[in-house]
């Protein structure tokens, strides 16, 4: 169940026992406010065919089952606010998978514990004794998150109402392992055994559990599968589904469905499978084969004494190559022949940079190695700390005392910290030898800390900030804030680590107002803290300190590349796309900046080569290759032996700070799932649910038989535009390098790009410039999934909608999900083409009617 989060400071959250990589928000507080007169499903970024409740958080689908002509769909749902907490299940139901009719609160969260993610059956034969067999019970299967203790166990709840009313099970829970990470049990029945089988995740280990039982309340342990596949981030969410290949009823395989977050193919959350033979007892996934690198050029493989000609700075790389683990660190794995660099010498506390000598760029791909932590390089970072930009300092906080700021509760005490505070690790990156720190007994202690009044006459707030990623608007923030009118209309929170780095807030479309700043702690779990220094208004946007880990190609001194480890002393293989660089002068940077956990970097064998090499996230399966596409689970008893599913259309990176309101959180579009071969092997596909065409409008915008060549074209139907679409195009490849489509093209040039890439044969999306998505670093990007072309030609099918794209391409063995968040005024659409000619053989464009009206 994705809703429980424990980090390694025990706070409930975003994942269990992998510390989440959130980025600093320092740009103007999301969601956009929200007219009082708005109605009901008009909000801006509202979404007009996908799932959404009406107000509150929701995450991950849950309880999906077919009942008495009624598609249920259940799912994690906070009653009490817009962000995550006091998990519970709400409740809707569909006649069609398409128009939602959103019911009560189904499970409510209690002071013993929150109902976390499960599944539903209906109990035919009222093995349960909950019902009749006149009236078979509706009893969903959840995992008890206990309040206390973090302890997470398998309880049972039942209705006999069609699902309007329940009663938790008084024997709960039923299965009980002891374990903090155990959830969201998926349950079915097994007709050859005629027993209930339930897959559940051990979520830290990576492993899932099948388990039998004849009445759903005494379960017996048949299995274990895992680990296997990626295993970057804990598994939860689990499926296990049987399909036909390509239609044959008598070839069937079965699919298990593992969620994983972080370290999905686009980063953070995402739904990778297996596919293999289930007997009754064990799943047995297909053998893949072993993995052989494409060959090439060694330009670096550490196997000699010293790095040669390759520049070191700092202490971190020591004299030398490392012949694998160094002094303190875990046992190191990966890396080829005698010798790696590694940055762990003297710990995580030391930095250091490893640069090669100047090169010509003569190959397609840079191929190597990298392990490590998860600190991703940042565009507009510096190595080192300089001095503040010039400006009005508001508070430096030293001198030992807070002047004429007001504190309230007891998280500031009565004076400024020195420093590091009984309990806390490191405390850096603060200038002076003061600083305000609310670890002050702990992370139990809260409050706030407030400016006297002033005038914003300068371009930006600048200010350092560490600690807790708790932001603000979510139920329990850490948060430093800007408040004009007594408004918030900016804010920032830490990135839960201790050192402080620079925030900037552009202000200079507030020029003189009045405003004040607010410091607010009002977490008391883990990383319920936050480190605040040196608060100042300047003419100049500081600058914030690079504390990646990471290995960058340089282009004409600047970081064109850069990949970075999965918090893993295990490496792997990565890969640079050199084609844009050919011929140019280039070097590799492996740098280490970072003094906190996980803050060293390992990399080994770099290969200038013809083909990319792939990682074991990119030799992975995935239902989706998007960034917004989780915890993804299918309907039982689905009419006609259909097996459509459905994922939480977000992502646990930024999941919190997506800017809607009063709601956040929605779900994709069902789709129908299938076993196809595709270029000899079995793959999972899926397109949208049939009915979804029946919110088409009849009279599509049509185009066909467009050339491009090298530029774009606006398709000018007065209907080949909207927010809101159901678009289906086909094209020919010529010579171009790319093409495709861009939707919700408009106002700032805002636009999401729909391409395929002819070289490296990948369908693509680029929300670069898709509108708002400056709330988190991790969220503008182009994710990528690859498709062979077929007879020379390229189809797509994309659902785009107020605030996101969902992209089918060929008979769906690629698909990508990603939220954007544009003006409503972006509604154009066009064709393209870059680096030669392309055609658009045929598009249909329909408008989409609203299910919420």
């Amino acid at each position: 169940m994705s809703s429980a989060r424990v980090s390694r400071h025990g706070r409930m959250r975003l994942m269990a026992a992998v510390a989440t990589v959130c980025a600093l928000s320092a740009a103007p507080l999301a969601p956009r406010a929200v007219a009082a007169d708005t109605p009901p499903y008009t909000e801006t970024y509202r979404p007009q065919f996908h799932f959404t409740p009406e107000k509150n958080w929701m995450n991950d689908p849950n309880g999906l089952v077919y009942y008495e002509g009624e598609y249920h769909l259940f799912y994690q749902y906070n009653p009490n606010g817009n962000s995550w907490g006091d998990m519970s299940w709400g409740h809707a139901v569909s006649k069609d998978l398409v128009h939602w009719e959103e019911l009560p609160l189904a499970l409510s969260h209690d002071d013993e514990e929150m109902v976390f993610s499960g599944s539903a059956v209906v109990d035919w034969n009222n093995t349960t004794g909950f019902g009749t067999k006149e009236n078979p019970p509706m009893v969903a299967i959840y995992t008890s998150a206990y309040r206390y203790g973090g302890k997470q166990a398998q309880s049972l709840a039942y209705s006999t109402d069609r699902g309007r009313t329940w009663t938790k099970y008084r024997g709960n829970p039923v299965i009980d392992i002891g374990s903090t990470n155990f959830r969201d049990p998926k349950v079915q029945w097994y007709a050859p055994t005629r027993s209930w089988l339930m897959t559940v995740s051990l979520s830290a280990e990576h492993k899932v559990q099948f388990y039998s039982s004849k009445n759903l309340k005494d379960w017996d342990l048949l299995s274990e599968f895992g680990p296997a596949g990626a295993t970057g981030g804990v598994w939860e969410c689990p499926d296990l589904f049987p399909l036909a290949v390509d239609g044959d009823k008598k070839k069937i395989k079965w699919v298990l469905v593992v969620n994983i977050n972080p370290g999905g193919i686009a980063g953070g959350s995402a739904a990778q499978y297996f596919i293999g033979d289930f007997d009754g007892k064990k799943f047995t996934a297909d053998d893949k084969g072993t993995y052989t690198p494409p060959t090439g050029t060694v330009m670096q493989d550490f196997e000699g004494t010293g790095f040669d000609t390759w520049a070191t700075t700092g202490t971190a790389f020591g004299q030398g190559p490392a012949a694998g683990a160094v002094d303190g660190q875990g046992a190191v794995e990966g890396f080829d022949g005698k010798g790696l660099a590694n940055s762990f010498h003297g710990g995580d506390g030391a930095t250091g940079v490893l640069t090669s000598p100047s090169f010509t760029v003569d190959s397609p791909y840079l191929n190597f190695k990298i392990g490590g932590g998860r600190h991703p390089h940042e565009p507009g970072t510096v190595m080192e700390q300089g001095a503040p930009p010039e400006g009005t300092v508001l508070a430096d906080f030293e001198g030992g005392t807070y002047g004429d700021w007001t504190a309230t509760g007891d998280a500031f005490g009565t004076a400024p910290a020195t420093g590091t505070l009984p309990g806390q690790q490191q405390v850096s990156g603060f200038l002076g030898t003061g600083l305000a720190n609310t670890f002050l007994n702990g992370d139990a202690t809260t409050g706030t800390l407030t400016s006297p009044e002033f005038t914003i006459d300068k371009k930006h707030v600048n200010f350092l900030i560490g600690g807790g990623n708790h932001p603000a608007g979510s139920g329990n923030p850490t948060a430093v804030e800007l408040l004009v009118d007594g408004q918030v209309v900016r804010s920032a929170t830490g990135r839960d680590a201790e050192a402080l780095n620079w925030a900037s807030w552009d202000v200079s479309d507030l020029a003189g107002k009045q405003a004040r700043i607010r410091i607010v702690d009002d977490n008391t779990g883990g990383w319920g803290h936050l480190n605040v220094d040196h608060i100042m208004l300047s003419d100049t946007q500081a600058q914030r300190v690079s504390q990646e880990t990471s290995v960058n190609l340089l282009v004409d001194g600047k970081v064109v590349r850069s990949a970075t480890g999965t918090d893993s002393e295990t490496l792997d293989w990565a890969s640079f796309d050199m084609r844009p660089y050919v011929g140019k002068k280039a070097q590799i940077q492996v740098v280490d900046m970072n003094t906190g956990g996980w803050g060293h970097v390992m990399a080994d064998r770099f290969t200038a080569a013809d083909k990319p090499a792939k990682s074991v996230v990119q030799r992975a399966d995935w239902a989706d290759y998007g960034k917004d596409y989780y915890a993804a689970v299918s309907w039982e008893n689905a009419p006609g032996g259909k097996r459509y599913m459905i994922g939480w259309m977000n992502n646990w990176d930024y999941g919190q700070s997506v800017p809607t309101s009063p709601w956040r959180g929605a779900q994709s579009v069902p789709r129908e799932m299938a076993l196809r071969t595709v270029d000899g092997r079995v793959r999972l596909t899926s397109k949208p649910v049939g009915s979804l065409e029946s919110l088409r409008d009849k009279r599509p915008a049509t185009a066909s038989g467009v050339t491009l060549t090298s530029a774009s074209k606006p398709l000018v139907s007065p209907t080949a535009k909207g927010r809101a679409l159901d678009i289906e195009a086909t094209f020919s490849l010529k010579d171009a390098d790319r093409f495709g489509l861009k939707v919700r093209t408009g106002a700032g040039g805002e636009e999401t790009v729909i391409g395929y890439d002819t070289t490296t044969q990948e369908l693509y999306v680029d929300r670069t410039r898709s509108g708002a998505g400056d709330f988190n670093g991790t969220f503008p990007g182009v994710q990528t999934a690859p498709l062979k072309p077929k007879n020379g030609k390229v189809k797509l099918r994309i659902l785009v909608d107020w605030s996101s794209v969902e992209v089918f391409g060929g008979n769906g063995e690629a698909v990508i999900t990603d939220q954007i968040f544009p003006d409503p005024s972006s509604t154009g659409i066009e064709a393209f083409a870059q680096g030669g000619t392309a055609t658009l053989d045929h598009m249909q464009a329909w408008q989409l009617k609203s299910i919420w009206r």
